[in-house]
């Protein structure tokens, strides 16, 4: 989510020389990087922070107020399926991160999303 904070992350213990740090624009740019690199076998390991972040180039693109149902799931699905057997020939791993949201107005059962 174009938040990392180089001195904090040091100060944790990463090697911040090691780190390769990619902030792309679309949610399929960031995918096909992470296919990439699992392609690659130059990696161990590799974090998405945070799938929530992952928007479709379709829903950038467009204009505010079109409806995008199921843009985002429909990329993840087919990503999954194509980054899934890359990773276990390369024995990479892919850490997806994602957010807990509230729905508003909730007043019978889990309020969170």
């Amino acid at each position: 989510e174009h938040a990392l904070d180089p001195v904090y992350a040091k100060k944790l213990g990463v090697d911040i020389d090691a780190l390769l740090v990619s902030q792309p624009d679309t949610g399929e740019q960031a995918l096909e990087i992470c296919d990439a690199l699992a392609r690659s076998g130059a990696i161990d390991v590799m974090v998405v922070d945070s799938v929530a972040a992952l928007t479709p180039k379709a829903e950038i693109e467009g204009e505010m107020g079109d409806s995008h149902m199921g843009l985002q799931a429909r990329m993840l699905s087919q990503a999954m399926r194509k980054l899934t057997g890359n990773l276990k020939q390369s024995n990479c791993m892919c850490i997806f991160i994602n957010q807990i949201r509230m729905k508003i107005g909730v007043m019978f059962g889990n309020p969170e999303t």
